[in-house]
């Protein structure tokens, strides 16, 4: 069986959804393939990948409580074109925002569940996810915790590195709680093809917590005029 995925995320790198898809794909067997949709120029390339693909998976930002404007307009070629071919793959959907509530995204799965119906498809099921972008901060520190393990570990300090880097680590997973309790058996769902239902979780934080962390990050962010993290990895 092929499982096809779907990045819908306009950025090159460094993507909540790359990532979220990547933690779902430790889950799926068989032949897999991965495409990203960033522009029309993509298009004919990930619908020639879902000619012959049982399972479809996308993952996608939430933007304006809806689709990105660039994956809106491939499904509408997908739609006409597994019409066409007499396609029938099931399709599930992984969405993040950057709200704190997971359910943010409900208006997005219902856009996906009437284009499941208008193409013919079959639609298994998604997660909503909010807090993205802080899940995106939390998978760069904990390669600087990684980073930082491995010269304690070198310099004679092995045991407390290992000490600190597993606090650390338990830290990065509790954050994930949420997504991890529905994003596994979404994976294993997606893996034998079965509707998984549609669920939502968020970043465990509390809201007031997580709205003072986010105005200081994106503050930060302003001063800085975007040049942390995914910033000083682009093309000036």
């Amino acid at each position: 069986m092929k499982t096809v995925f779907i990045n819908g995320s306009p950025k090159k790198k460094m993507s909540v959804s790359a990532h979220l898809l990547g933690m779902l794909r430790l889950f799926v067997r068989g032949e897999v393939v991965h495409e990203q949709v960033r522009n029309q120029a993509d298009h004919a390339r990930v619908l020639d990948a879902i000619r012959d693909a049982d399972k479809v998976v996308f993952g996608l930002p939430l933007y304006v409580d809806g689709v990105p404007s660039q994956l809106l307009a491939f499904m509408k070629e997908m739609e006409q074109f597994c019409k066409e071919q007499g396609l029938h793959p099931k399709v599930w959907v992984l969405a993040n925002g950057g709200f704190i509530e997971g359910s943010q995204n409900k208006a997005l799965m219902q856009v996906f569940e009437c284009f499941c119906r208008r193409s013919g498809l079959q639609f298994g099921g998604g997660l909503g996810i909010g807090g993205g972008v802080m899940l995106n901060v939390l998978r760069i520190l904990l390669l600087v915790y990684l980073a930082l393990f491995a010269l304690r570990a070198l310099s004679g300090e092995p045991a407390a590195a290992a000490i600190d880097f597993a606090k650390q680590l338990g830290m990065i997973l509790f954050f994930h709680l949420g997504v991890l309790f529905y994003g596994i058996p979404m994976g294993l769902k997606v893996n034998r093809g079965r509707e998984c239902g549609v669920h939502y979780t968020r970043v465990m934080l509390p809201s007031f917590l997580f709205i003072l962390v986010a105005d200081l990050f994106f503050i930060l962010i302003s001063a800085f005029k975007g040049g942390i993290f995914r910033g000083w990895l682009a093309k000036k």
